[in-house]
């Protein structure tokens, strides 16, 4: 989703939303929810009647699901929103459109709303904490509900221009910015157009729009979703944050080593999440890769004394 940053007012940490905003808050979450989750019963409805997946349909979902996953794991999280490593403009570009390809909102709206997750981080402020409802068994799975899904139908806008001063005032990811749902429907159309091709058929395009956008979209979404829910109640912290973010194995594969959430909670600015060698992180191995070519630079990690000291703090 996008915000129109000529009407926003400058000293508001959030943004008193009109009608028209909540129209398009109300109109992107249906279509990132709805459309992905019927794409998937389509699919399964398929599978269950006996037809294979073909070697074609699993690549373009999986060449997708790695494509939108870098963009939101290593440009939205790791560049955007907490700046641990720089690197080219064009590279920037690339990487801003490939996280808009994950339909999770504009650069600029997701950067906004994390920088506020990390300010108030399982307290009165936080987007989408799963801990601000009284204890017990249903009151904890209300919270996951809403940290996971619930909290996209009514929540507050936080101010870019207070969030994300560094990306409102740039010219070319603000273009990137406005452009959000044509980036969108870009990664929908690119496995749509390259099944058509490959299999020379109007049924290989839509085998290519089902597997690799939408059933590819209902997985990416529900991966990056667990990290505001299930990483922020199920896992282990080896490190005593000021809120309850977790390291969870079952999902570090799935979301690029996002889940890796209480390490990154412990060093936000860190482009590395998998602190220890078996910790499987998928973005910073490409970051790590795109370092060796030169393409970023100035890449932040811990050392091992301030992970040490971390620890005993």
């Amino acid at each position: 989703m996008q915000l129109d940053n000529t009407k926003l007012v400058k000293c508001r940490k959030t943004i008193v939303a009109d009608s028209k905003l909540k129209s398009l808050r109300l109109f992107h979450v249906l279509l990132i929810t709805l459309i992905p989750f019927m794409g998937f019963v389509i699919a399964l409805i398929w599978v269950m009647g006996g037809n294979l997946i073909e070697p074609l349909d699993i690549g373009l979902f999986l060449g997708m699901w790695f494509v939108s996953g870098i963009g939101i794991t290593v440009g939205f999280h790791r560049h955007f929103a907490h700046h641990s490593f720089k690197t080219s403009k064009t590279l920037r570009i690339v990487l801003a459109i490939m996280g808009c390809m994950a339909a999770q909102g504009s650069v600029i709206y997701w950067i906004s709303l994390h920088r506020r997750h990390h300010e108030n981080s399982d307290q009165v402020g936080d987007p989408h904490s799963p801990h601000l409802k009284k204890k017990g068994i249903l009151k904890l799975f209300r919270g996951l509900w809403y940290a996971h899904i619930g909290w996209m139908f009514n929540h507050e806008f936080p101010n870019p221009f207070n969030y994300a001063p560094d990306l409102v005032g740039n010219k070319t990811i603000s273009w990137v910015d406005r452009l959000y749902f044509f980036w969108l429907f870009l990664g929908l159309a690119i496995p749509t157009f390259m099944g058509g091709v490959i299999k020379g058929s109007w049924n290989g395009a839509f085998d290519g729009f089902l597997w690799g956008g939408l059933v590819r979209l209902f997985f990416t979404e529900n991966f990056i979703w667990s990290i505001n829910s299930i990483t922020h109640v199920c896992g282990h912290r080896w490190f005593n944050t000021n809120e309850q973010s977790r390291n969870n194995i079952w999902l570090a594969i799935p979301t690029m080593g996002e889940a890796w959430h209480n390490n990154h909670h412990a060093f936000p600015k860190s482009a590395k999440f998998g602190l220890k060698w078996w910790q499987i992180d998928f973005g910073y191995w490409f970051i790590r890769t795109l370092e060796v070519f030169g393409l970023v630079w100035d890449v932040k990690i811990p050392t091992a004394g301030m992970i040490e000291a971390k620890k005993s703090a």
